[in-house]
């Protein structure tokens, strides 16, 4: 610990130090190979090789390199290209190879505790992954390819997203060498973005630590910070010490490069905040600095990969090369999204841009809110929590951007908000920047915490839409004694339409994030207006219209006739199977590969056929893929290989026929203080559909909860809250219920009262599919059933087929058998056992043994035979058919 202090603070005060020794303690450790990544056609580029290399730093940490560059002759500028936090080298090859093609010579590397590097994670630590940076310099200096302003200072950019962008910033502060940067996606001040206004970004925190690969591949210090903050759900002073010296904010007077700055707006971890606090800082050292604000980030979206790129390529070809005439783009850039492309459901982008940055309150504008002084409540526990973003919910669309669509997906719980509603605006606004608002806060407990964030309403109260799912939490301490505070709300660019309200919305809770556990009440109140910025310097018409915008018609238009000629037409997704209309469920070839792997899968090649008015269960050991299944099944997962069709359309996340499905999965979690009624109304109007629809009181005689509808959930046994859960995914009375363990931590007569509610539901002529491990109570409520073992389909059929083809006969008698009788049965030829019941027989056969020929020495025996037929129970079946699997 105090050699890192000790070598921290040399380079606090001399980061050219490190040139000279960082140029001794680099040693190559394997010779590598050169390999030709890419060989181009005639005429084309030359091809590009690829240098693999481990480097060691000095201090026993070992990291994995790669070097691209084509074979030209001469010196060209370097660029170092870092990955993302829990990624490697390999995620950025693609780009390198790009690069090194343009006339660059690139190094990628992965990062301490990433990919085959060895070495604990630093966070970025200045003495360990920031000097790495400067030894990869060193290396870069000494090579013939690389061009040097002077001897040991190459030419030389750093660019990376996220993480990989921190360390561009970073690099930039602790070495002079850097000559330009475009970090992505990234922060300035990490415990800000962490500890946002002395609140705890608990799921984005575990997020990194899980990503990493669990706190102990984090240097201990950062592994005991976060267990401490964790535990007690607030930072502290030491905590932001600790972050606060790995952020590029800690050297803001050195970063004097010229920077893109790339950032996010479905990002809930690094808003634009962060890239604005870069922008100022780095535009007062004098460097030119331009923001590009993609729809994508942390949280999904479009990340716009191709035209970034391009935009970081003509950076570097200005401020690396030199080249004067290259349009690098306007000083601002905010990408927004103008519709949907009804072909393939993605949003459509447009560009639009400013001569200048506009900062976070670009003419602000004034909006008057209304509602009294409110009170709310802080649960004990802070649950339920409201949600807003869902941390590392990621992929190509993002809840950002079915925000920006105008599909809401957050939720407030009743009595745990407050809302201030402003009149339905004039015209059409245009908010860019963050909105800012005072409030006065009082607490019964010392301190509170807030959450705010402003909703777009439409006409008549609709679904309100949280413009890019983001929230602002705010700790107001002393709030006993009444504290004003004003809310600096998150960053958006968003249009409310003309008719539509704004309303800021106070919660006490978020899923996000760590709140008190101790039951508290607020109270709040809005002193003065909503203040929403317009950014008029922000419009459409800087920024010119692509080139596709021109010809896209011609070739559309081209397209057509020669759909039109050839009577072929392409859709997003197969159609309908008129034939499958009025099957519930169909399974074909439906496969699923394990994350990262080519060859593994959780399910393969599973067909089966569900009818209406069946009780199917689905049936398997532990890993068979029965969950996978389900998750394909109800749209959240998308299928490697197959398809499923519900009532003949194929299943797709968002398909309208999945308002044919309701679901349950265990742990429904329901509000304590509401009622059973109370509770499911309010489920459903969070789905944004009629209430005429849920068919309410039809699911609930199903149920069969009688008069507890009416009390507080808080007081139903384990039993009436399962039932109540399966009355919600009844709601609606969908033609197809899944059902996932519904009867765990149910004693026996509960279960019998679940056998009952599926029993009822499915008697008129719906379709049920219940996954269970209970063996017995799905012999006596399924009509049919799916085996799967390892992924695959073992069996299919009706209950009575599959437990019916074993070995054990029950032979009934019309009367008692004696047992000397017994005994003379169970020595029979082909006969392993007998045993009296009270209805007659049980014979277990031996191999070779019949029931004919058993039926034949019985009637020697003079046994009053009435009935013979197979007796085996589901388990022994199910053992059976899945051999040693369980």
């Amino acid at each position: 610990m105090d050699l890192r202090r000790l070598r921290l603070r040399g380079l606090l005060r001399g980061p050219r130090r490190l040139l000279a020794a960082g140029a001794v303690v680099v040693v190559l450790v394997c010779a590598g190979t050169w390999t030709a990544m890419t060989a181009v056609a005639s005429g084309g580029p030359a091809p590009v090789h690829r240098f693999d290399r481990v480097m060691n730093m000095g201090d026993g940490v070992r990291l994995d390199t790669s070097y691209f560059t084509s074979a030209v002759p001469g010196r060209r500028p370097a660029v170092l290209l870092a990955h993302g936090f829990g990624g490697s080298k390999d995620d950025v090859r693609q780009q390198a190879q790009d690069l090194a093609r343009d006339g660059y010579a690139v190094l990628t590397w992965s990062a301490r505790g990433f990919g085959r590097s060895t070495g604990k994670i630093g966070l970025n630590d200045p003495g360990a992954e920031v000097a790495d940076v400067s030894r990869l310099i060193d290396w870069l200096a000494g090579r013939p390819e690389v061009e040097l302003d002077r001897p040991g200072d190459p030419r030389v950019g750093v660019a990376g997203a996220s993480y990989g962008g921190a360390i561009s910033l970073l690099a930039a502060g602790y070495d002079r060498r850097v000559d330009a940067i475009a970090p992505a996606i990234t922060y300035w001040n990490l415990a800000d973005a962490l500890f946002p206004n002395g609140v705890f970004k608990k799921l984005w925190a575990g997020v990194f630590i899980n990503s990493g690969g669990g706190c102990a591949r984090f240097e201990p210090e950062l592994c005991r910070m976060y267990e401490r903050v964790a535990e007690s759900g607030k930072p502290d002073a030491e905590a932001r010490k600790l972050l606060e010296e790995r952020s590029p904010a800690a050297v803001a007077g050195r970063i004097k490069v010229p920077a893109l700055l790339v950032q996010g707006q479905s990002d809930s971890l690094f808003p634009l905040g962060q890239a604005d606090a870069a922008q100022k800082a780095i535009r007062a050292n004098g460097a030119p600095v331009d923001v590009d604000w993609i729809p994508g980030g942390h949280d999904g979206g479009d990340p716009e990969t191709g035209r970034i790129q391009t935009r970081v390529k003509t950076w570097f070809d200005r401020y690396l090369k030199g080249t004067k005439g290259v349009d690098t783009g306007p000083a601002f850039r905010v990408t927004r999204t103008g519709g949907v492309d009804s072909t393939d459901g993605r949003a459509l982008l447009r560009g639009a841009s400013a001569a200048a940055y506009p900062g976070l309150q670009s003419a602000p504008r004034p909006v008057p809110l209304k509602g009294g002084e409110q009170r709310l409540e802080n649960p004990a526990g802070a649950s339920p929590p409201a949600v807003s973003s869902l941390p590392g919910l990621g992929g190509a669309g993002g809840l950002g951007q079915l925000s920006s669509l105008g599909i809401g997906v957050s939720l407030d719980f009743p009595g745990q908000y407050a809302r201030f509603d402003s009149a339905p605006v004039a015209g059409d606004l245009r908010i860019t920047g963050s909105p800012t608002v005072t409030v006065h806060v009082t607490s019964t407990s010392d301190d509170a915490v807030l959450f705010g964030k402003v909703y777009d309403v439409g006409p008549g109260g609709t679904r309100p839409v949280l413009p890019s799912q983001l929230v602002v939490p705010v700790r107001v301490e002393g709030a006993r004694a009444g504290r004003d505070v004003t809310l600096t709300l998150p960053a958006v660019d968003h249009e409310v339409q003309k008719g539509h309200r704004l309303r800021l919305v106070l919660a006490s809770t978020d899923l996000g994030y760590a709140s008190p556990t101790a039951p508290a009440t607020y109270t709040v109140s809005v002193k003065g207006d909503l203040r929403v910025p317009t950014a008029p310097g922000v419009t459409t018409a800087a920024a010119p219209l692509p080139t596709w915008v021109w010809w896209l018609p011609l070739v559309g238009a081209a397209v057509a006739l020669a759909l039109l000629l050839t009577a072929r037409r392409r859709t997003a997704t197969p159609a309908p199977d008129p034939r499958l209309a009025e099957v519930p469920l169909r399974i074909t070839g439906l496969s699923k590969r394990y994350a990262k792997s080519a060859d593994r899968y959780a399910v393969r090649d599973l067909s089966f056929r569900v009818e209406k008015g069946q009780v199917v269960g689905l049936l398997g050991p532990n890993g068979a893929g029965k969950t996978t299944t389900l998750r394909m099944l109800m749209g959240l997962i998308g299928p490697d290989g197959g398809e499923i069709r519900v009532f003949g359309h194929t299943i797709r996340p968002g398909a309208p026929v999945l308002s044919r499905v309701g679901a349950f999965v265990e742990g429904a979690g329901f509000l304590p203080h509401l009622s059973g009624r109370e509770n499911l109304e309010l489920y459903w109007r969070a789905t944004g559909r009629p209430a005429e629809d849920a068919h309410l009181d039809e699911a609930l005689e199903i149920a069969g909860l009688g008069d507890a509808l009416a009390r507080a959930v808080r007081t139903y046994s384990q039993g009436m809250r399962q039932r109540l859960a399966i009355a919600q995914a009844m709601l609606g009375l969908p033609d197809l219920l899944i059902l996932d363990e519904p009867t765990n931590g149910l004693d026996p007569p509960q279960i019998r009262e679940m056998r009952e509610v599926v029993i009822r539901y499915a008697a008129a002529g719906r379709t049920v599919i219940v996954s269970s491990h209970l063996l017995a109570e799905v012999e006596q409520s399924c009509t049919h059933l799916v085996v799967m073992d390892r992924g695959r389909l073992v069996q299919a059929g009706p209950v009575a087929e599959i437990v019916g083809s074993g070995d054990t006969l029950l032979v009934g008698t019309a009367t008692p058998v004696q047992e000397p009788v017994v005994e003379k049965v169970a020595t029979l030829p082909g006969v392993a056992s007998a045993v009296r019941t009270e209805d007659g027989l049980l014979v277990r056969l031996e191999p070779g043994g019949t029931a004919q020929r058993l039926v034949v020495e019985l009637v020697r025996l003079e046994v009053p035979v009435a009935s013979v037929g197979p007796h085996r129970r589901l388990e022994d079946a199910f053992l059976t058919l899945i051999g040693g699997s369980a």
